[in-house]
């Protein structure tokens, strides 16, 4: 089992990995599992924005490629960094139940107490993020917003020890699941593992948690029809609630000026964990259930595909399209 993790990304991957290793050993007491801790592009390259970086696989493909040889035969990530279409051989063979999607603003010191509403005038935020600079730009335009890059130690120690930033935007989930929740995949946890690798395949099947499963077939079935990525700011929410899956997605400018936001929602039936699944090639978005009847995945994935359409419809792909050529030409 590899976890992604040098020196400067350790922490939370280990902890991430952790996690499935130790539900895998209460499900499989009699299995033993080796963790190997493997660096990415994404790890070492610190000195550049993500979404000026170019690389779809910015912190799969080296794992992948391990995958690949048979050095490991599972890797642990945070699913946000999983693109929504896999190399070929490649699929994500479990989703764990989410934690907490949403963002974190941490404060320097000096800002105890202060919200982004009352920061002073030209104050500076940092983000890694396309998606919460225009956000945030449009609904704070008297802030600044610049990259920060570096695991979580890194940017907290940024945020503290120098005074760049007034405060920075991080995952609440984490911050949770480093224990330090007074400074508080997005949230999913994805296992990726060989597609045709079918003891590997049912050994972390069980993993599935069924609701969570259905919501990020619907995002990623969203983002993938948009073709957002770490290059344009696009976001996607969901919530399941009545046996009705809400999906909230929308498309901004690079400076937030610009905007659509639409919600549609879908009746889905969240099923039993261990249901009979599709016998066929079952991968949508990348993601293999078996344990999961066919049925409400395809629900999901035409939800996401449907609210994508209606965006699309409203005028996203120009917005999309301009926000691509200004990343790409500062």
């Amino acid at each position: 089992m590899s976890g992604n993790g040098n020196a400067a990304a350790t922490a939370l991957a280990r902890i991430q990995t952790d996690s499935v290793v130790a539900t895998l050993k209460a499900l499989y007491p009699g299995l033993q599992f080796e963790i190997i801790a493997m660096s990415t592009t994404g790890d070492k390259i610190l000195d550049t924005a993500l979404s000026k970086i170019g690389e779809k696989s910015l912190f799969t493909k080296e794992l992948e490629h391990a995958l690949e040889k048979n050095e490991v035969d599972l890797v642990v990530h945070s699913l946000k960094d999983l693109p929504t279409v896999l190399p070929p051989g490649f699929t994500i063979g479990a989703i764990c139940k989410r934690e907490n999607p949403h963002d974190a603003v941490v404060f320097h010191p000096k800002f105890a107490g202060k919200t982004l509403e009352t920061l002073p005038e030209k104050s500076v935020v940092g983000t890694s993020s396309l998606r919460r600079a225009a956000q945030l730009q449009r609904k704070f335009p008297h802030l600044e917003f610049r990259s920060i890059r570096g695991n979580l130690n890194t940017r907290l120690r940024k945020l503290d020890e120098q005074q760049e930033f007034s405060a920075i935007i991080l995952a609440t989930a984490g911050l949770q699941r480093m224990g330090w929740h007074n400074r508080v995949g997005q949230g999913a946890l994805g296992v990726e593992v060989r597609a045709k690798d079918q003891d590997i395949l049912d050994l972390v099947g069980v993993l599935h948690d069924p609701e969570t499963l259905l919501r990020c077939i619907a995002e990623r079935a969203f983002l993938r029809h948009l073709e957002g990525g770490c290059s344009v700011p696009v976001a996607v929410h969901t919530a399941m609630k009545d046996g009705q899956l809400y999906l909230t997605g929308g498309v901004w400018s690079l400076d937030g000026s610009d905007s659509i936001q639409e919600t549609m929602q879908a009746t889905i039936h969240v099923p039993a964990q261990h249901e009979d699944g599709p016998e066929d090639d079952p991968q949508l978005v990348g993601i293999t259930a078996r344990n999961i009847p066919r049925g409400p995945q395809l629900a999901a994935q035409n939800l996401g595909i449907s609210l994508a359409n209606l965006l699309l419809s409203k005028g996203a792909k120009n917005i999309l399209d301009v926000a691509r050529q200004l990343n790409d030409a500062h």
